[in-house]
């Protein structure tokens, strides 16, 4: 168990069961810290808090409270200001503050709260910016003597616009995936928001590179003479630093130098090429292009949807049903051949070069031509001299194909009465399969173990067809199953296996 006082104790009142109520308290506290006030009593919690989950009874903000500075979110010291007698000098009352740990926790939630909540902004204006921060520093590059105030504090706010910028385009890049959500929008709401961003991003690629070049010009200018600058500026917060011996000064001297010189490195390659690398202004500005057509594309989706574009899933489900109200076979076939253009293709048998036929998987390029007369669309094609070719009976063939049918049919309906039988059973109590029976059981366990995320997981799944339901529920790691069928041994880990019929098929 972790102690007291360590970050996962002081970050257990955001999980733990009456989350809302210890929010609320720290909340609470935070503001009150804000108004700069260093304590706060229970009533007082109880009477100012803004509670998420309504409000408690004040034992439950004692309890609370003792809680919170067990974790060490808050501390706790005796309350002496408001006794009246002896009775209640002894009783427990206490005085509550944040500690420095909780103070800590409540800022990285109010920053957390605030990254996620806010929105990525293309700043046209950090462009401006930026450009009038390098001219000052052009103009303190070219003075007699270097100001060190005004060095430090131009390096700063050009750090921060830079900064802020960056931060911005990055949250914007990694937001526009997020576009599509327009889909789900008011269809008029769509259409407004899109030419207003289309203006937005157009706006903002005009400037990018209208200003660029400029700022690029800039650094390149100031690149050459920028060392002695971001020495100056190390120099000069260097001199607020705790004392120290020399070789440490000059270490942290060393440090802050180079944290000024990457800083510089970073604005230098978002503006300028390096090492063949395009600058991330122009990865941005190609981002901020190709959000264009990715947002016309979700208003496209959304008008296909509005204009009630046919889906042929939804068709198939309702021929599905159709086929499945047939009273018999020959209906469904029927239905069949109505819904799917099954027709007679007799005419197809009719081929004058049957002694020539060539195999379905030739290429038709590479298939020897068929010779049409040039005459053929202008006065039809004469009728054959002599006698008719005769029609093949396939009356044999036909009875053939239908006797097969039937019995695949008979064999998969006694492979499904084998094992759809509604018990609850072990696959190594099923003993030996026939072909068919364990070709059905091959499929059920692999629809069934292809939901499993887990070996340890109990599936139940209706199969594809809709006919049966399967029930698998594993057993000990190291129990065994063997099925023996004619093509050999199946073998695995033991489950448990319920395979039930859903209507009569």
């Amino acid at each position: 168990m972790p102690s007291a006082n360590t970050p996962a104790e002081l970050f257990r009142h955001v999980s733990a069961e009456k989350a809302g109520i210890y929010r609320s308290i720290m909340a609470s506290f935070a503001a009150a810290k804000r108004q700069f006030r260093l304590h706060m009593r229970p009533d007082e919690v109880l009477t100012e808090a803004r509670w998420i989950d309504g409000v408690p009874k004040l034992e439950e903000v004692q309890a609370a409270l003792a809680q919170l500075a067990e974790w060490g979110n808050l501390e706790a010291q005796p309350d002496t200001a408001r006794v009246a007698s002896i009775s209640d000098f002894y009783r427990a009352r206490f005085l509550y503050r944040l500690s420095h740990g909780g103070d800590a926790v409540e800022t990285a939630l109010a920053a957390f709260a605030d990254a996620l909540e806010r929105r990525a902004e293309l700043q046209t204006i950090a462009l401006e910016d930026i450009a009038s921060r390098l001219r000052t520093l052009l103009a303190l590059a070219d003075a007699p003597a270097i100001d060190a105030a005004k060095l430090h504090e131009t390096l700063r706010d050009l750090v921060r616009v830079f900064e802020g910028l960056a931060d911005n385009a990055q949250a914007f890049m990694a937001g526009m995936a997020r576009s599509i959500e327009l889909q789900q929008a008011d269809a008029t709401a769509v259409v407004a928001y899109k030419q207003r961003l289309i203006d937005y991003l157009e706006r903002f690629i005009g400037d990018l590179v209208g200003r660029s070049g400029a700022i690029a010009e800039h650094i390149a200018a100031l690149h050459p003479r920028i060392d002695p600058l971001l020495r100056a500026a190390a120099q000069r917060e260097a001199r607020d630093a705790a004392p120290a011996d020399r070789q440490a000064q000059t270490e942290a001297l060393a440090q802050r130098q180079q944290a000024w010189r990457e800083r510089w490195g970073g604005l230098r390659s978002w503006f300028v090429s390096a090492h063949h690398q395009p600058p991330q202004a122009e990865v941005l500005r190609s981002k901020a292009r190709a959000a264009i057509p990715q947002l016309l594309a979700a208003v496209a989706a959304l008008n296909e949807r509005r204009s009630g574009r046919s889906d042929r899933s939804a068709d198939f489900r309702v021929l599905a049903g159709w086929f499945a109200s047939c009273a018999d076979d020959e209906d469904a076939h029927r239905l069949g051949r109505a819904a799917f253009a099954l027709n007679p293709a007799r005419h197809f048998s009719l081929n004058t070069d049957a002694g020539n036929e060539l195999p379905a998987t030739t290429p038709w390029a590479e298939a020897p031509p068929l010779r049409i007369h040039p005459r053929l669309r202008e006065y039809g094609e004469a009728a054959p001299r002599g006698p008719l070719p005769r029609v093949h009976e396939r009356t044999e063939e036909r009875a053939l194909l239908a006797s097969q049918l039937r019995e695949e049919h008979l064999q998969v309906e006694a492979a499904r009465a084998r094992l759809a039988t509604g018990r609850m059973t072990r696959l190594s109590d099923i003993g030996r399969l026939d072909p068919h029976a364990f070709a059905l059981l091959l499929s059920l366990l692999g629809e069934a173990l292809s939901a499993q995320s887990s070996p340890e997981d109990v599936i139940e799944r209706q199969t594809g067809d809709g006919l049966l339901r399967i029930r698998l529920e594993p057993m000990a790691a190291h129990t065994r199953a063997e099925i023996r069928t004619d093509a050999g041994v199946f073998a695995g880990r033991d489950h448990r296996i319920t395979i039930t019929a859903t209507r009569a098929s």
